[in-house]
């Protein structure tokens, strides 16, 4: 089989080719890129939940490409992040930033997100047609997780930028040039840190690795940059898909406009519905497996697909259909197991705000173009809209 990414169609929408792939087999060889093997894209949800806990299946991605020659130049900080690690490297890692994302510490951020928000509806034109991409779900997880790192305001612009490209799928030395751009970046403000330390959590990780052995400097660089971008790539898919599901649902956005109260409950099957990532982070078998009933050879990539997971009949009926009564509850948008979405409780937070202020002061929201008429980002982990044109009123 082609690779999706090469069919126009498959962006637009995924879901009947996942559909086809489980109904042959939840897990089914594909061909992906260049590859000269078949990687393996697990659609089906028991197999993607078993796939996220498989100890075989391992994330140590510097170890599977060492012995396979690349013109690739990707930078260290951005190739061999946490999320590139296995225990028990990443269960150092991670535990040096869990209590920042913790619910509670995302309840002290609520009054930020809160006026950033506001501040960011203050700015939609009312009289014509507004981007809720670039308004709000672009400029809302972005400025927050700056805000925590203590990235100069002055910066942001080109932090997106950066992020943007290092997603651009097929456009390999656009992607390894922002790889070294950011990582830069990030070494020159540990430094300007160092210099004049503050309250962000850059400067605590800064306290950790000049106060003992836990970090190292790399290690220190690649954190600060993976907080950094993953700490709002997928925030924004979140909350642009969720609006766009809405919109094309107008009688539960009614339903939902009688009671923005609800929001927050509905929150995990707007996930469901729409993962903001199509393709989790790369994984590869270390020795043979089963999964499902299809045999996985050593050394072979396994892609586990959220957004196809999460659309199994087997697990949720009638997948197809947004239904904001629905207990979602174990959706796998988040992922699943000890790399289970750190952020998730930030990226919550910030939806559940977006939409309840939206929904609120905008009643008459409205896709201000046919849906088939979106354009959606071309890469293969994200699943998110490059714009969404609505009416305010």
């Amino acid at each position: 089989m082609s690779d999706p990414l090469s069919c126009p169609e498959f962006l637009q929408n995924p879901y009947p080719f996942y559909d086809e792939l489980r109904a042959t087999a939840p897990v089914t060889p594909v061909t992906t890129g260049s590859a000269d093997r078949p990687s393996y894209l697990v659609t089906g949800y028991a197999e993607a939940k078993a796939a996220f806990t498989d100890p075989r299946l391992s994330k140590d991605t510097a170890r599977f490409f060492a012995s396979r020659p690349s013109n690739r130049n990707l930078h260290p900080a951005v190739a061999h992040t946490m999320l590139a690690t296995d225990p028990p490297q990443h269960t150092r890692l991670r535990r040096l930033v869990t209590k920042a994302f913790t619910t509670g510490a995302v309840d002290r951020l609520r009054p930020y997100i809160e006026h950033t928000v506001d501040q960011l509806l203050d700015d939609l034109p009312e009289t014509s047609e507004a981007d809720l991409v670039a308004g709000l779900a672009i400029p809302l997880p972005v400025t927050v997780i700056c805000q925590m790192l203590g990235v100069p305001e002055a910066d942001r612009a080109q932090v997106r930028t950066w992020s943007n490209d290092l997603f651009a799928a097929g456009q390999p030395q656009r992607i390894d040039a922002a790889s070294h751009a950011v990582a830069d970046y990030v070494a020159d403000l540990i430094e300007a840190k160092r210099r004049a330390p503050d309250d962000s959590l850059l400067c605590n990780l800064i306290t950790v690795r000049d106060g003992g052995e836990q970090l190292s400097e790399d290690e220190l660089v690649s954190l600060a940059v993976l907080l950094l971008i993953a700490g709002h790539e997928t925030t924004t898919n979140f909350i642009g898909n969720a609006i766009l599901a809405l919109l094309q649902h107008p009688e539960l956005l009614d339903r939902v406009r009688a009671n923005p109260g609800r929001v927050s409950s509905m929150l995990g099957e707007l996930l469901r519905y729409d993962s903001p990532v199509g393709i989790a982070t790369f994984r590869y078998s270390t020795q043979a497996l089963t999964l499902g009933e299809t045999e996985i050879p050593a050394g072979v990539p396994v892609l586990i697909s959220p957004g196809a997971a999460n659309r199994d009949p087997a697990q949720y009926p009638t997948p197809d259909r947004l239904d904001i009564d629905r207990d979602a509850r174990g959706h796998l948008a988040f992922g699943h197991g000890i790399h289970r979405c750190l952020g998730a409780p930030l990226a919550l937070a910030e939806a559940e705000i977006a939409l309840h202020a939206l929904l609120t002061r905008f009643p008459g929201i409205r896709l201000a173009v046919a849906a088939e008429e979106l354009r959606w980002r071309h890469t293969r982990l994200m699943r998110g809209l490059e714009s969404l044109p609505v009416f305010t009123q």
